[in-house]
């Protein structure tokens, strides 16, 4: 199993949902591959942002080797699943999908079985890093129990 995790600059959003579903695939010795990657080339080899590294090593998970890249046309060939953390990115993701593709695209908290809401904010402006850990682990276990 191959998941992609997409948000708008890959240092946010889409790092603590990859290091979020790499912690549950460690722990339930998976054979899973889990990446992120951002619809933008904005901090394209970057490393997440501070609070994203600080957020996810509060809830011991270590993403700070993790480095910013923009998704590829070769990444919709390559993963299973791709999770866009809100609709404007799921739009973006949509434009370079091929029709065969478009079934890997899900929106990230629909598919994880969020109810009432949609979207992962960015917490980017809004500093709600604990809230967005919070959905995102919340999500990827559902993913887990969805897809095992």
């Amino acid at each position: 199993m191959k998941i992609l995790m997409v948000c708008l600059g890959n240092i946010c959003r889409s790092p603590i949902a990859q290091g979020v579903m790499e912690n549950i695939v460690k722990n339930e010795n998976l054979d899973w591959i889990i990446d992120s990657a951002g619809t933008s080339s904005f901090h394209a080899g970057e490393g997440p942002d501070p609070r994203s590294v600080d957020i996810a090593k509060q809830n011991n998970i270590d993403i700070s080797s993790q480095r910013s890249r923009e998704i590829t046309k070769q990444d919709l060939s390559d993963f299973d699943y791709i999770f866009a953390m809100d609709k404007s990115n799921y739009k973006d993701i949509e434009k370079m999908c091929d029709p065969s593709q478009k079934s890997k695209l899900k929106l990230f908290l629909k598919f994880g079985e969020l109810e009432n809401t949609d979207e992962v904010p960015d917490p980017y402006y809004t500093l709600g890093f604990d809230h967005v850990f919070e959905l995102i682990n919340t999500a990827c276990k559902n993913i887990h129990k969805k897809l095992s």
